[in-house]
């Protein structure tokens, strides 16, 4: 598929996304992106909070960034405009495969039979994460739908958020997550640290651990899931006090951003820029008081906005 459109084309930045309309697409990118994610958690030299595993906004799409692999790199991106996966090696060599209705477990086949081709040997976990009752990738043939319209929608608002919240970032001189693109929970977030240590979860995980070993105050996108369909900006907030008290972990605030065209069929929007990172912080910052002192003074840029946010 072939997108010659100039780049000042005319396009929707907030088009409408009403979960039930692209379900089956939503479900199956999910499952496609998570392949491609597993192969960089694979290959990738750890970051801390696992900031070596999320996908990337890009100009066409989503991208992996850079894999190191033996004595050079590669870079797999999910274009959304000629809609072809693209794998791109510093070699030179390339190979593509085009996104069009198709079952997980044949996309994973190609996919890896793709790398393959280009001397990438890797093995992937093939259970799904954070969906329940997943089928293994080289088994799901119910998974197969992929509605380019909804696809592109769906980024063209990824590609608006991710401007807003790298404007957020940059506002903060302390330690700051990437904008990343989590397939995991298929989300997009950006991540400000108090630089204080935070209690541990009694029964978490390792990946939850590592994730919230110091204290966060976390925004993000999701478009919606089953028990859920509603897509939605979110905060929350990982937290120690003061006197050091345990706190348990603190549940995702949801906001439903008001004008979004056409609103009885989605529910997120916003009708300034700065509006989703601006609710996000108020909501999260208010799980924060009393405010926290850092002698490094990371911690008093975390205690307030500036006034444009």
């Amino acid at each position: 598929m072939q997108n010659n459109n100039p780049v000042n084309a005319t396009i929707e930045k907030w088009p409408a996304l009403p979960f039930e309309d692209w379900k089956d697409t939503c479900e199956t990118l999910h499952l496609w992106t998570q392949i491609v994610g597993k192969v960089r958690l694979q290959l990738s030299p750890p970051v801390n909070h696992w900031w070596h595993v999320p996908l990337y906004i890009c100009a066409r799409g989503l991208t992996t960034s850079p894999i190191p692999y033996q004595h050079g790199d590669f870079e797999i991106t999910f274009d959304f405009i000629d809609h072809n996966l693209s794998i791109v090696t510093s070699e030179g060599s390339n190979k593509t495969l085009p996104l069009y209705p198709r079952s997980v477990a044949n996309f994973y086949q190609e996919f890896m039979a793709a790398l393959h081709a280009l001397g990438i040997q890797v093995t992937i976990n093939l259970h799904p994460c954070e969906i329940p009752n997943a089928i293994p990738f080289n088994q799901d043939l119910s998974h197969d739908a992929y509605d380019a319209v909804y696809v592109e929608r769906f980024w063209h608002i990824l590609c608006q958020i991710d401007t807003i919240f790298k404007e957020f970032r940059g506002r903060f001189i302390g330690k700051c997550s990437p904008v990343h693109f989590f397939w995991g929970s298929f989300d997009l977030a950006v991540t400000r640290f108090s630089g204080r240590k935070a209690p541990e979860r009694k029964g978490a995980d390792s990946i939850t651990r590592e994730a919230y070993s110091h204290e966060v105050i976390s925004c993000g996108f999701w478009p919606g899931i089953a028990s859920s369909p509603k897509a939605a900006f979110y905060a929350y907030a990982a937290r120690n006090r003061l006197d050091s008290t345990m706190y348990p972990f603190d549940q995702p605030k949801l906001f439903t951003i008001p004008r979004w065209p056409k609103p009885s069929t989605s529910t997120t929007t916003c009708d300034r820029r700065a509006i989703p990172s601006k609710r996000c912080w108020i909501s999260s910052r208010a799980l924060m008081t009393p405010p926290l002192i850092s002698p490094t003074g990371i911690v008093r840029h975390w205690n307030g906005p500036s006034k444009s946010e």
